[in-house]
């Protein structure tokens, strides 16, 4: 069976149920046919006997055996015997009577070469203990033959039932499993390049559509996930090129002809910082690349949230004062969290946050403490983001002035995705809002243990 297709075993299987229940319900017919049979000889012989009492109620009369010759001439396929109590014989109607018969009184069946017979065996005279015994025998060989062709029609009923029904199995297993064969069809034809197909699902059985739907969610996180890869494949060679073209340019220049020992030490102070920027640009993405296979294992150490954000706000201090902005800190909160980590996700919030604070504005850090775990707000005031680009603020290299600032050595679009990575890996998540002049990204964390 491991090896038959599932159209082939659906249509053996079928075949299996319809020969049982054929079969079953053969020997049940059979069954009642032969019991109806016996009961309609049982009231025939009944009958006889009644009326051979009748005839026999002298049987030294000569006038009986006139009596029991038509009673038997009305019956021709009724044979008669007549024991004494000695168990001498006494009668026989036909002289090819079995010579041994059962004894034991009531019905039995007899075969005798090649002939069938049903025999009742009855006293003469109830009242009697020295009564001969009366034992009637009917030919009912045209019985036996009748059940004999039905069990072998039934035989045949079932051979020919289990092959139709695999037939016709066969056919409707593989009408049936047409849809399976249009899904092996799109998935097979699945490739880089035709990530798009999907199975129509409004035609597919209630069964299947349930599969279907999940095929289809399955080639569109697939396209997706393909798509973003694409996408920062493009993105680190965008990345990648203006400094690099920066470096050969700058090193091509400095050795065209010969220069003073500061300008050979200013062109390599230049090129260390853009080899720098790279170096940092590198070590975010394998940190992304960690944290995409599930590698980023936080540590579990206990945090008083009020205390770290107290000292990322000292650290940024003076640039906040440089950009004339406000930075503040409401509530507090405990926490069981890796503090490297989470400072890096908080840096790279308030960082952002300043960025694009004007000046005389607020930036607020807000920690919310709740029954089941525990909120980090980072909101600044300025300008919002428009509702269509928040979606993709987490994605790398994105950034959401649209004057992208090709090789900048500070911004490279992937401090957001980093800090959903950390955020991610501590079992939260984060968002962003931006309404009524505020922009404010959300970190919602459980309490751990």
């Amino acid at each position: 069976m491991r090896h038959l297709s599932l159209s082939s075993r659906l249509a053996l299987l079928f075949a299996a149920c319809t020969a049982v229940v054929s079969l079953f319900a053969g020997v049940l017919f059979s069954r009642a046919s032969e019991a109806h049979f016996v009961e309609l000889d049982q009231q025939l012989l009944d009958g006889k006997l009644i009326g051979l009492r009748r005839a026999l109620q002298d049987i030294q009369s000569s006038e009986s055996e006139i009596r029991l010759a038509d009673e038997l001439s009305r019956q021709a396929d009724l044979s008669l015997r007549i024991t004494g109590s000695d168990g001498q014989r006494w009668y026989d109607s036909s002289a090819h009577l079995p010579e041994k018969l059962p004894q034991q009184p009531g019905l039995s069946t007899l075969n005798n070469d090649g002939t069938d017979y049903r025999v009742l065996i009855a006293p003469l005279f109830d009242d009697r203990p020295d009564s001969p015994q009366l034992t009637l025998l009917l030919d009912i060989t045209h019985h036996q033959h009748f059940l004999q062709r039905m069990q072998h029609l039934i035989w045949l009923t079932v051979g020919l039932s289990a092959l139709a029904t695999a037939l016709l199995g066969a056919w409707a297993a593989r009408s049936g499993l047409r849809p399976l064969r249009r899904m092996s069809a799109v998935a097979s034809g699945v490739s880089a390049q035709s990530l798009n197909a999907r199975l129509p699902e409004e035609d597919m059985p209630p069964e299947l559509a349930e599969l279907a739907h999940s095929f289809n969610a399955m080639l569109g996180r697939l396209d997706a996930s393909f798509q973003r890869l694409s996408a920062f494949s493009a993105d680190i060679a965008h990345e990648l090129r203006t400094p690099l073209s920066n470096l050969l340019t700058h090193t091509q220049v400095t050795l065209t002809r010969p220069r003073p020992i500061e300008d050979y030490r200013e062109a390599l102070h230049s090129n260390l910082e853009e080899l720098q920027w790279m170096a940092q640009l590198v070590n975010d993405m394998l940190y992304l690349a960690k944290a995409d296979h599930g590698l980023l294992t936080p540590k579990r150490e206990p945090l008083e949230l009020a205390q770290e954000v107290d000292l990322l706000l000292e650290y940024f201090a003076p640039l906040a004062e440089d950009a004339q902005v406000t930075l503040t800190r409401e509530g507090t909160a405990h926490l069981e969290g890796d503090r490297s980590m989470l400072r890096r996700a908080l840096s790279n919030l308030l960082d952002n946050a300043l960025r694009f604070t004007p000046a005389q504005g607020e930036v607020r850090v807000r920690i919310v403490e709740e029954a089941k775990g525990l909120s980090l707000v980072v909101e600044n005031s300025g300008d919002g983001i428009d509702g269509a680009l928040l979606p993709r603020l987490f994605d790398r290299f994105y950034r959401a002035d649209p004057a992208r600032q090709e090789g900048s050595s500070e911004h490279a679009g992937l401090g957001l995705a980093i800090t959903q990575s950390i955020v991610r890996a501590h079992g939260g998540q984060i968002r962003c809002e931006s309404a009524n002049g505020w922009t404010r990204f959300v970190i919602e964390l459980p309490k751990g243990d």
